[in-house]
């Protein structure tokens, strides 16, 4: 992950769950880079939070795991939820299948996994000068 970092150099980025030790090795490797998180599925002793909402570039992103709305089977309550926190966006992970689509002004964003995956995925979401969004899936290349 850290080679993803340091070939994309994000302004922010966002951990969603397990392994949440990797996110504080992320916050010793880039003290000075933002990064939230939330807690996943095998984040046993972890303090981060089930879920987060950040607001970046005047979009509301609503963040979690997945695992607590059951998104292996279905994301409508991890919708839902985001839908209830006014979000532009929903961040969640626990498929480890990257997602990207789009209900009702709602982006839903699965960035899949930067990890030991086959096919290692992460996403960015890019601000545009007229204070637009583009999310998009990256190959790792890890």
């Amino acid at each position: 992950m850290c080679d993803v970092i340091r070939r994309e150099k994000p302004d922010y980025v966002f951990h969603l769950g397990d392994h949440d030790s990797d996110a504080e090795d992320l916050r010793r490797e880039f003290p000075m880079l933002p990064i939230s998180g939330v807690r996943g599925n095998c984040d046993w002793h972890s303090d981060a939070p089930l879920t987060l909402t950040v607001l970046l570039g005047g979009h509301r992103f609503f963040l979690c795991h997945g695992h607590t709305y059951g998104v292996k089977s279905d994301p409508i309550r991890a919708i839902f939820a985001a839908r209830e926190q006014g979000a532009d966006f929903l961040l969640y992970g626990h498929t480890h299948r990257p997602l990207l689509d789009e209900d009702g002004g709602l982006h839903i964003l699965n960035p899949g996994a930067c990890g030991y995956e086959i096919c290692p995925t992460c996403a960015r979401v890019t601000f545009t000068a007229d204070g637009q969004a583009r999310p998009e899936i990256l190959e790792c290349k890890c």
